[in-house]
């Protein structure tokens, strides 16, 4: 069974567009790449687990922030090394700028022996649905495509 995740993909609407809510990965192998690097926050969850609730939790982890709301399940995408994505769309807004992510540790530089502590999630954004099909990853496009083509821009 290939490995599974649950996320939030977080939409708002301001001035007649709507925005999504994506986050960038932390550490060294993603320092220095922005296209195709963005995701929804979203994270493993065990087998049987909600996967509505595994969402949530793994926003929170990765944000800080709490998300409440009415969600809609989006249908599932399966990124390129098999990963199958499950997702709920709800509409809300935050502060970009004032996340606050879980951290995880990897041997840094590789075969030094020295142990780094980074930031599972470096940096949020909102952006429009085409800049955030530019920005996501290629397997999660499907995600933003889906909330795209159901939302009406309103003013």
């Amino acid at each position: 069974m290939p490995n599974q995740s649950a996320g939030i993909l977080l939409y708002r609407r301001r001035a007649g567009v709507v925005e999504v809510f994506l986050v960038h990965p932390g550490g060294p192998f993603w320092a220095k790449r922005n296209a195709g690097a963005w995701s929804i926050p979203k994270g493993e969850f065990e087998p049987g687990k909600d996967l509505l609730e595994a969402a949530k939790r793994e926003f929170e982890e990765e944000t800080g922030f709490t998300v409440e709301g009415t969600f809609t399940a989006l249908q599932p995408v399966r990124q390129r090394g098999g990963k199958v994505v499950y997702a709920f769309a709800v509409e809300g807004d935050c502060d970009a700028s004032a996340i606050r992510s879980n951290t995880f540790e990897m041997e840094w530089p590789p075969k030094s022996g020295r142990m780094r502590e980074f930031p599972e999630v470096d940096r949020a954004e909102w952006f429009t649905i085409e800049e955030a099909m530019e920005r996501i990853n290629e397997g999660q496009r499907g995600l933003v495509g889906e909330v795209g083509s159901t939302l009406e821009p309103q003013g």
